[in-house]
C-alpha cells in the first residue's frame, strides 16, 4: 500500500501561527490607540492657538472684546466656530 503524502499545515502549526499573530496584535493595538489620542490632543492644541490668534486679531480690528463665537464669522468658517463652541462653551475659558 502506498501512503499519501499531504502537503499542508498541521493543526498544531496553524495554532502556533495564530497564537503568534494574536500576541503581536495585542502588542501593537494599544500603541495605535495611544497615538490616536496623542494626535487628537495635538490637533486640539493647534486649533486652540488658531482660535487665540483669531480672537486677538478680532479684538485689534474692532477695538472690542469678543463676546460670542459667532462674531468671528469673518475670521473662521462655520465648522471651526462650531468646534470652538464645543471645546470652549465660554469664550473666557480660551484664555486659561
Amino acid at each position: 500500500m502506498k501512503k499519501k503524502k499531504y502537503r499542508g499545515f498541521t493543526l498544531i502549526e496553524m495554532l502556533i501561527v495564530l497564537f503568534i499573530i494574536s500576541v503581536l496584535l495585542l502588542l501593537i493595538v494599544p500603541q495605535l490607540t495611544s497615538r490616536k489620542d496623542s494626535i487628537v490632543k495635538q490637533g486640539d492644541a493647534a486649533f486652540t492657538e488658531v482660535l487665540r490668534t483669531q480672537v486677538h486679531l478680532y479684538e485689534m480690528d474692532t477695538n472690542n472684546k469678543l463676546s460670542t463665537w459667532d462674531e468671528l464669522s469673518s475670521y473662521l468658517n462655520q465648522d471651526q466656530i462650531e468646534k470652538a463652541k464645543t471645546l470652549y462653551p465660554n469664550i473666557d475659558d480660551l484664555d486659561k
